[in-house]
């Protein structure tokens, strides 16, 4: 009787691999560590050069970019794909935006961060088109925008940071969203469905946006660091979509309980290194 509970699903050797990568990249994300690396500053260094109050009008500069991420998301990633992830480009729009950016410091931010998130989202809508996502449906296309919600790694001992436990929460806030917006046709910002599932995502990316803008910040960055900067945050987030899209395409073939056992083996190796709960 304990057989079915017991029985762990086979996975082929490619997938396999293709899971490790994906348990690799959600399970010890850091940009804050990636930005200190290219600047050559220690990490707290970066971290501590936010002013409280540049975080208060954060907070709503984030929530603003994530509200036009959802509206594209709902209304344009389902339109014509191309025929393989062509994220380059992407990254390149981006490092110019950021550079602009840099130029003109963290009052440029307002007008740089939709944009660049914009740009983004769609460069994620192409990695889950490549793994097999149907953005047809408006499931998946929030599914690209729960990756906003996975890029960074919560450190307090009282929130559990694993890609599952992330996932469970934001997955139930997107299930309510899209079961209202197919009702409703369209966004409503006031709709508490919609505001929970923003304010989740609001949440997690403004702490990705935070170590970014600080790293902005760091004088002997400057201008000409800010479309670096903005480089590593597109690629930072693309590789988080790429883990994460990978993870579904393998539930899709193999079933989401097989393929969690399998994540939860896999993150348990990396956690005496990576001090990562497994969820």
């Amino acid at each position: 009787m304990s057989q079915d509970v017991t029985q762990l699903v086979v996975l082929p050797p490619g997938d396999h691999a293709a899971l490790q990568a994906a348990v690799k990249t959600l399970e010890s994300s850091n940009l804050a560590a990636r930005i200190a690396d290219y600047a050559g500053v220690p990490v707290n260094r970066v971290l501590n050069l936010l002013p409280k109050a540049a975080n208060r009008q954060l907070s709503g500069l984030v929530r603003t970019a994530v509200m036009k991420g959802l509206e594209v998301a709902v209304d344009t990633l389902d339109e014509k794909p191309p025929p393989a992830p062509a994220v380059t480009f992407s990254s390149f729009l981006a490092g110019v935006t950021g550079g602009v950016s840099g130029l003109f410091g963290f009052g440029a931010l307002a007008v740089e961060l939709p944009l660049t998130t914009t740009l983004m989202l769609r460069a994620i809508a192409e990695i889950a088109r490549h793994q097999g996502e149907d953005l047809s449906k408006i499931e998946a296309r929030l599914a690209c925008l729960e990756v906003f919600a996975y890029g960074t790694k919560r450190t307090d001992d009282s929130i559990d940071v694993g890609y599952y436990a992330a996932r469970a929460l934001i997955s139930k806030y997107t299930s309510d969203a899209a079961a209202y917006i197919l009702e409703r046709g369209a966004v409503d910002a006031s709709a508490p469905v919609i505001s929970n599932l923003v304010s989740e995502i609001v949440s997690r990316f403004g702490l990705v946006v935070s170590d970014k803008a600080a790293a902005g910040a760091v004088p002997i960055i400057g201008a000409a660091f800010g479309a670096t900067v903005n480089v590593i945050f597109m690629d930072h987030f693309q590789k988080i979509a790429k883990g994460h899209f990978t993870v579904r395409r393998l539930e899709r073939a193999h079933g989401s309980a097989g393929v969690r056992q399998h994540y939860a083996a896999i993150a348990a190796g990396l956690a005496p290194r990576r001090g990562v709960a497994t969820a």
